[in-house]
């Protein structure tokens, strides 16, 4: 499969008056055309630093990038200007973000927000424009898109809010949307709506989607590939089918039995993941699951290990893949 992004080793710290935190430590995927590639993890293991990293979102400083390439088409999106950006963002590259009441400006008119990228990126005219917007407005489902294009966001509800996003994200046919947390704040049905437009939307449009979530749910039903972060680094990634039924390392395990399933017992308790992630300030020296993990052995507190291939597609970080291991806490390989 063609690439239209890829990410190498890829290492972004933020300075702060207690130090550096590492928030993203040497990650490296691609994504391939008319791809879905689901990037799943904990609160704070990652992914929204490294969506905001290719649309070269964060604030330098504090932000920094330590090491690595965002290959775009080719390009490297780290050694662009802002000025090369403001090209890229929002013409070949759309993003959703998560909370569209915060994304989108209260005090404009939801066309003209709809408008502005069309007319700076494709030179067209306001009157084209404006067209053009209506038609995304009924294309994402949004009812009288004539008479809803001159109203404010506090006019529409959370799940409408939600659709003007994705339309302002995808107006100028990007080959590459970024959704993070697309359908956090939003009902299950609504949420349900959102992502079969999405879909379809994508099938329309011929383009990749990067899925920021941390809802195991969506990702079975949206995603090609699945990427899992932990504490800033990727711990398993694989094909969709591979990750939820041979799953590998001890943390991916944990996040599936987590979420709630339909054939639970009334009395059966939900499982949830004990402890809490390491402290980036000082990231650990080993496996930064150790503390947490039920198979932890001497070896991983202080050696994290090399990606060991399960398939062509399909690899993990994990000690307890090692031909050698022992799954039994305190013994070493």
């Amino acid at each position: 499969m063609e690439k239209i992004l890829e990410i190498k080793n890829l290492a972004v710290s933020f300075k702060t008056f207690f130090g550096e935190v590492e928030a993203v430590r040497d990650i490296s995927f691609d994504v391939g055309k008319k791809e879905t590639v689901a990037v799943v993890g904990e609160s704070g293991c990652g992914k929204s630093v490294t969506a905001n990293s290719i649309m070269q979102l964060l604030p330098t400083p504090p932000a920094f990038y330590k090491t690595g390439e965002i290959r775009f088409k080719g390009e490297d999106l780290l050694s662009k200007s802002e000025n090369e950006m403001q090209k890229i963002r929002g013409n070949h590259i759309g993003m959703i973000f998560q909370d569209p009441m915060t994304s989108l400006n209260p005090t404009t008119k939801v066309g003209k927000q709809i408008t502005e990228g069309l007319v700076r990126h494709k030179n067209v005219s306001k009157e084209e424009a404006k067209k053009k917007a209506i038609e995304m407005l009924k294309l994402v489902s949004v009812p009288q898109p004539e008479k809803r294009i001159e109203q404010y966001p506090h006019e529409f509800s959370g799940g409408m809010r939600q659709r003007v996003m994705i339309a302002l994200a995808m107006i100028s046919n990007p080959g590459l949307l970024i959704a993070d947390e697309p359908t956090t704040a939003l009902d299950v049905t609504v949420q349900a709506q959102i992502l079969d437009l999405m879909k379809d939307l994508q099938e329309k449009m011929d383009m990749a989607i990067i899925l920021i979530t941390h809802d195991l749910g969506v990702v079975a039903d949206m995603s090609d590939r699945v990427v899992v972060m932990y504490a800033g680094q990727i711990v398993e990634q694989g094909l969709t089918s591979e990750i939820f039924d041979n799953t590998s390392h001890p943390y991916t395990k944990k996040l599936l039995a987590s979420v709630p399933r339909l054939d639970m017992k009334r009395n059966e308790t939900l499982l949830s993941i004990e402890g809490t992630p390491p402290d980036l300030y000082i990231p650990p020296k080993g496996c930064a699951f150790y503390d947490r993990c039920d198979f932890a052995m001497q070896v991983c507190e202080d050696n994290m290990p090399e990606f060991i291939q399960h398939s062509q597609t399909h690899s993990s970080r994990c000690w307890l893949n090692h031909p050698m291991a022992k799954s039994v806490k305190g013994s070493e390989v």
